[in-house]
């Protein structure tokens, strides 16, 4: 026996202070209780969220590092490698500056906002230095080198800064829960982007001037020879390459085209989801008795229960809970939290060893037991037996008890559903006592006087309070306990009349029948809700899809509604607004690049480098088996705003080339590759580098920031290697294209007349 009690922050106070500060005053408090009194903590919601910051402080310290290890390698200075090694502190410094002001706070998609930012911040110093550095190495000064570059290279920044924020504008008003949650983390995502191009074009290019030394001061190591030579190879290469797919420009542009059809086709065909299912060490479960069950029966029962699941090694300790309170609605029903040991100290995951679980508690007869894992994000407003509900609802009670059990028989023989079970609870025992009215007025005995009898006897009337100088004391009448175990204690009782008691089974008469124990309702109409979880390597997707088609074949009447609820209604809603979001992305960023360039050409030129990024994404996630959730729709969308980034910097130099320099497109455009194949490796290494370690996190909970990770570097592997090419076939396609529609006025010289009218 325990008290349990639960404790809940304020909005708006830090949960991690609030946990330590009630830590704190646990000893107080021990001291004041009788030593058979043993205070503990039995479950810490805060222990995800602590791994999940030590996590992100690993992977911000390593992405860091391996973002600085590529500019070190590329660059090969000291000087070049410490200058944006002081952009990403600055930018996440000044990040947490406005959060704070905003009254934001650091939760799991804040984290992975500033984590994933980690690739961005340096993506605009990296262009700012390595475009300088360009012009140290042609032996300008470092001041020179510093003005020339930074203000060639400016109107890029403020290119690629404008457009992934704007990438980011859909995920800002994006509706329903989902845009809700993830409002934050596109909040947080473009306050970094933004401060880290202010700090790009005003503190980077003053450090290079003041850092960095003119390339004949320098004694080039041994190192620094020999990645200088690999860099040139590696872009001799590139150039020859480039030119051969310059000579098959209508082989390439059926890749690209190709690209596009394999994206829809792989989105189409890749098993759809809505969060990631997290190991955050505590598991929920729901157990469920007969209908006509007993409290000391069930308790006996969930006892039983809690010590079969604390021979799991795996489990530290639970909290058991049955009776009718907030959460539970009837006696057969109880909730077990299965607190877990720390992830090191277990082999398996949560998800493991509820199936361990499954198999040793089916021995425990008389009652069943269903579990999910706790879930640090979810959007249920509801405790059910498993993790995903689908609701009925009908006016007609009568024709939703008859249907119900039905439609829960054939989802229980679909593969894609385990686990299904239903609230429905319309069989449970009840006892009418019927009245002899005659025979009991004879007696001198009124109803009223049998309600009082039967009240007294099994209502746990209060009927007095006994006071002390330290406590109070209800007292409660009631019949004992083995008179409470059966309707056949009915038939021992006995009601005073006037001529004294007499059995109430003189006056009555007694049948069993079966009455509902609850009755459900939605809105103002009855309900029965239908629970499910997802079989193993199944998708919500997939589930969703079973139940739409078993409704369709059952043909359920047309007063009956049928509708998910929960995370599955919510994933309904994702997967409608998917396709509108990723499109809603694509026009913006189209109309912010339209207006940067004042061309309707060239911004479908630097959208045409998305495709495939879309098919790296989609094939990184299938080969590793996870769906395609909310978290890597958003690891979609930022590849928008990160492989574009090559685009605009081939684009911007070859549009400078052919204004200034009066060069011709073909010609342009294949200098601008070769001049900007280094920028564009940095960056996009330096993107990669950010995102790898989500990918490869394997901490409390990462399991949510994963898919982000693998869709950004699947995306970006296969985008690197097919953009370096397609860019230019398409910018020259659509030059040409540009040029047929074209019409140019003549020429008018300074002076000249101009006819009018």
């Amino acid at each position: 026996p325990a008290v349990i009690v639960n404790i809940q922050r304020q909005p708006g106070t830090n949960v991690i202070e609030v946990v330590d500060r009630v830590k704190k005053l646990l000893p107080q408090l021990q001291s004041t209780l009788p030593s058979s009194v043993q205070v503990s903590v039995l479950t810490d919601r805060t222990t995800s969220i602590r791994a999940t910051v030590r996590d992100v402080q690993f992977e911000l310290v390593l992405a860091v590092a391996l973002v600085i290890l590529v500019i070190f390698l590329f660059l090969r200075t000291l000087p070049a490698t410490v200058i944006p090694a002081v952009a990403v502190p600055l930018s996440l410094v000044g990040t947490f500056g406005v959060m704070y002001l905003m009254g934001f706070s650091l939760n799991n998609l804040t984290l992975m906002a500033l984590t994933i930012s980690t690739g961005f911040v340096v993506d605009d110093a990296i262009v700012m230095i390595e475009n300088i550095a360009r012009y140290l190495e042609r032996g300008d000064s470092p001041f020179q080198a510093a003005l020339k570059g930074s203000k060639q290279i400016a109107f890029t920044i403020l290119s690629l800064t404008v457009s992934l924020i704007a990438v980011l504008i859909p995920l800002i008003f994006m509706g329903d829960v989902v845009g809700r949650l993830f409002r934050e983390f596109a909040v947080t995502l473009s306050i970094t982007i933004l401060i880290s191009a202010v700090v790009s074009l005003t503190l980077t290019p003053m450090m290079c001037a003041r850092l960095l030394r003119e390339r004949r001061e320098e004694q080039p190591g041994p190192l620094s020879r020999v990645s200088q030579r690999v860099l040139d190879r590696i872009i001799a290469g590139y150039g020859r390459s480039l030119q051969w797919v310059l000579q098959r420009q209508q082989a390439t542009l059926v890749v690209t085209v190709a690209t596009l059809v394999v994206t829809v086709v792989l989105f189409v065909l890749i098993p759809k989801g809505f969060f990631p299912l997290q190991d955050t060490g505590v598991i929920l479960g729901i157990t469920e008795g007969p209908q006509a069950v007993s409290f000391g029966t069930m308790a006996e029962r969930q006892q039983a229960l809690a010590r079969v699941i604390l021979e799991e090694p795996a489990v530290e300790s639970l909290t058991s809970f049955i009776g009718v309170d907030g959460t539970n609605t009837t006696l057969n029903s109880g909730r077990i939290y299965i607190n877990l040991k720390p992830l090191g100290d277990r082999l398996a995951g949560a998800g493991d060893i509820i199936r361990r679980l499954e198999s040793r508690v089916v021995d425990v007869d008389g009652i069943t037991l269903h579990m999910q894992p706790v879930q640090d994000l979810t959007v249920e407003d509801r405790v059910s037996r498993t993790q995903f509900q689908y609701t009925l609802e009908d006016a007609d009670p009568e024709e939703l008890n008859r249907w119900a059990p039905k439609l829960l028989e054939s989802l229980q023989l679909r593969p894609e559903l385990r686990d299904v079970s239903s609230d429905q609870l319309n069989q449970g025992l009840a006892s009418l006592v019927e009245i002899d009215r005659n025979t009991a007025s004879r007696m001198g005995i009124t109803p009223q006087l049998i309600t009082d009898t039967l009240y007294d006897a099994f209502g746990q009337r209060q009927v007095s309070t006994m006071f002390t100088q330290l406590n109070q004391y209800r007292v409660i009448l009631e019949v004992m306990p083995e008179f409470q175990k059966g309707p056949e204690a009915l038939q021992a009782l006995e009601v005073r009349g006037t001529g004294g008691s007499v059995p109430l089974n003189v006056f009555t008469r007694v049948t069993d029948t079966t009455v509902p124990l609850v009755i459900s309702r939605q809105g103002q109409f009855p309900a029965v809700t239908i629970s499910f979880n997802l079989a193993p390597n199944g998708s919500l997707g997939e589930a969703v899809e079973a139940i739409r088609q078993v409704t369709q074949e059952l043909g359920l009447p047309a007063s009956i509604r049928g509708s998910f609820q929960g995370a599955a209604q919510a994933f309904q809603h994702s997967l409608e607004h998917e396709p509108l979001l990723i499109l809603a992305a694509l026009i913006t960023v189209y109309i912010v690049l339209g207006i940067l360039y004042e061309s309707y050409i060239h911004p479908l030129t630097i959208l045409s480098t998305l495709p495939s990024a879309g098919v790296g994404a989609l094939l990184a996630l299938m080969a590793l088996r996870m769906e395609f959730s909310v978290i890597a729709l958003i690891g979609i969308i930022l590849l928008i705003g990160i492989v574009k980034k090559n685009a605009i910097m081939m684009i911007d130099f070859a549009l400078d080339a052919e204004r200034t320099e009066g060069k011709r497109p073909e010609q342009a455009i294949y200098e601008a590759g070769l001049l900007r194949f280094r920028p564009i490796m940095m960056t996009t290494l330096a993107a990669l580098f950010g995102a790898l370690p989500l990918a490869m996190g394997a901490g409390v909970g990462s399991e949510l920031r994963r898919p982000l990770g693998i869709a950004i570097v699947g995306g970006l592997v296969l985008s690197q290697l097919l953009t370096l090419y397609t860019t230019p076939v398409v910018y020259l396609a659509l030059d040409r294209l540009a040029a047929r529609f074209r019409r140019s006025p003549e020429p008018v010289s300074v002076g000249e007349a101009v006819p009018i009218g």
